[in-house]
């Protein structure tokens, strides 16, 4: 009953109050809240919160704030604006990001173009063992497991993260760039290395104008090289 009657009473809040609540309810977070999560609380419809958020989003890079409102699928966030990243590093004493290393950017592309898929998928595809590759880029929250694939064994599900999308700029990831059709086996290594390409066009792109977190590989983890050809599972 108290709920209803919260709702009730904050139903007609006006767009700037509706405006006002989503950026204390994200400045508080610090991490990304569900739209639906927040469209409970004001007691209004989703749409009425992405048109807030959007406008909100408007304001932060009109007026070149210090912060920015990113959307990451079903969720919203507060960040700090990429420009002011020095001035960041500087005054809490962080060390500038490096860039994704090949291994972990191979990975992350089939992943994020191919997943789900499991570690043996990206091993048939790269050729050798990607068990250190994978477990670093779930310990930097890039990629993350999802459940278990319906075959012998069970193997573990992997895809990307919100903090992938916002690494890379991205909403979700329809918003990676499209890759060719691939009609058959001998394109299917073309496509798989147009994604890699593709990300880390998206990558370059994002560590000169945003300078987003990404991950380096320390060199002496070598991968073990595998004899297999490429096996793309269904």
């Amino acid at each position: 009953m108290e709920s209803n009657e919260y709702i009730e009473n904050h139903y007609h809040m006006d767009s700037h109050d509706i405006e006002c609540a989503i950026e204390a309810i994200l400045f508080v977070s610090g991490e990304p809240v569900r739209i639906s999560r927040i469209s409970g609380v004001l007691g209004i419809d989703e749409q009425t919160v992405e048109v807030a958020a959007d406008k909100l989003r408007d304001i932060y890079s009109f007026e070149r704030r210090g912060i920015r409102l990113v959307k990451l699928e079903d969720t919203i966030q507060l960040c700090s604006s990429p420009e002011y990243a020095d001035y960041i590093r500087r005054a809490l004493e962080t060390r500038k990001p490096p860039q994704l290393s090949q291994p972990a950017l191979e990975v992350l592309s089939i992943i994020a173009y191919f997943g789900p898929v499991t570690k043996a998928y990206i091993e048939q595809i790269r050729g050798v063992d990607s068990s250190y590759t994978v477990g670093l880029l779930q310990e930097r929250e890039l990629v993350e497991s999802c459940g278990r694939l319906a075959a012998p064994g069970r193997p573990m599900l992997f895809r990307t993260t919100h903090n992938f999308l916002r690494t890379f700029g991205l909403e979700s990831l329809k918003n990676l760039p499209e890759l060719p059709y691939v009609d058959s086996k001998e394109h299917e290594q073309e496509g798989i290395q147009n994604a890699i390409l593709e990300l880390k066009v998206r990558e370059a792109e994002m560590i000169t104008e945003t300078e987003k977190v990404t991950v380096q590989e320390p060199e002496t983890q070598p991968e073990q090289q595998f004899n297999t050809e490429p096996v793309i599972e269904q």
